[in-house]
């Protein structure tokens, strides 16, 4: 969620960056044209909406799309079967992060302002709780074997019971938490770490960080994607903009792509082996997966100054992007169909 501005980079940096180890990478093909990529097929306008937007989730039962609208203190709620917004969640406090949990019918809402994650029913979003002191919480995932809520917040992450809506324990960080990623295929928990530099990895069994991985020469490590199958991890930086590729059994930083500045989400096709990366300099750099350990930037796709958060949806084919309001625009989510 935190804001950062670019410093100047230097050659040598850049340099450093696309070199990473012994892996070095060939010119960069011909890019394809955007719509052989991404092809916006639907705009829904957010009426009323100002500032800032960040993270958005969908409860896909109902078609619901909600968008946490920082700036304008409201979780906007998106009928994506009407093609309108038809409710909102206002009096809330700075909304960061939103996780729609489908086996508890509840929406978390995590609230930077307040210090505060609301919980509200899934059906009528009527308020059911609140769980407090946890400061600037920010993003949120859960996990549906153990049925637990993680949110990043201060230095650290809480764990929540979906269920009963408390607060169960507390893993310390080394910084404040950004976008962070739940291993289903073990009890990992990989944690972006700007301040410090580092991408921790959390044993969410044992409640406890057990590694770190620095991110180098590179700052202001945000987003963040997984690829269980191949084992490797996907980290944006913004100083320089680049996509990072670690080894998740090694730890070893194999690949470096340079993508679109400014970016908050990123999110990895499964199905095409390909890394959208949101970018708010206004475009979503594609990078396709050739290997495990090769990576190449294949287009780029504009989109609005701002709009540098998300959601990629699988089965929909669908990359649902959230673009704030502009003088002369209002704000709205786009949605581009994956071809």
């Amino acid at each position: 969620m935190s804001e950062w501005r670019r410093p100047g980079t230097s050659a040598r940096t850049l340099c450093a960056v696309i070199a990473v180890g012994s892996v070095f990478f060939e010119a960069m093909p011909a890019l394809a044209q955007p719509a052989d990529l991404l092809q916006l097929t639907r705009t829904i306008a957010l009426p009323d909406v100002r500032g800032r937007i960040d993270h958005l989730s969908l409860d896909l039962d109902s078609g619901r799309l909600f968008v946490a609208a920082l700036g304008n203190n409201t979780v906007e709620v998106v009928d994506l079967r009407a093609g309108r917004r038809n409710a909102r969640l206002d009096h809330l406090r700075a909304p960061q992060g939103v996780a729609y949990v489908s086996d508890a019918k509840r929406l978390f809402v995590a609230s930077g302002g307040s210090g505060t994650v609301h919980v509200f029913a899934g059906d009528t979003l009527a308020p059911l709780g609140d769980i407090k002191a946890l400061d600037d919480a920010d993003n949120v995932r859960y996990e549906p074997v153990s049925g637990r809520v993680y949110v990043g917040y201060g230095s650290a992450l809480a764990v929540l019971s979906a269920r009963t809506m408390q607060l169960e324990s507390r893993i310390k960080l080394a910084g404040h938490p950004e976008s962070f990623q739940l291993d289903g295929n073990g009890s990992r928990i990989f944690v972006n770490v700007p301040n410090a530099q580092q991408i921790a990895v959390v044993d969410r069994d044992r409640g406890s960080v057990v590694s770190t991985w620095d991110v180098g020469e590179t700052r202001a490590n945000f987003p963040m994607a997984l690829d269980e199958v191949t084992h490797r991890l996907f980290v944006g930086t913004r100083g320089p903009a680049a996509l990072l590729v670690f080894d998740t059994e090694t730890g070893r930083r194999i690949a470096s792509v340079p993508i679109g500045g400014d970016a908050d989400d990123l999110f990895f096709d499964g199905a095409r082996k390909r890394i959208y990366a949101i970018c708010g300099e206004g475009l979503i750099t594609v990078i396709q997966q050739q290997d495990a350990d090769r990576y190449v930037g294949i287009g780029k796709v504009t989109t609005a100054p701002g709009a540098r958060t998300g959601l990629f949806v699988p089965i929909e084919r669908t990359l649902y992007v959230a673009v704030p309001a502009q003088p002369s625009a209002r704000a709205e989510i786009r949605a581009y169909t994956v071809e």
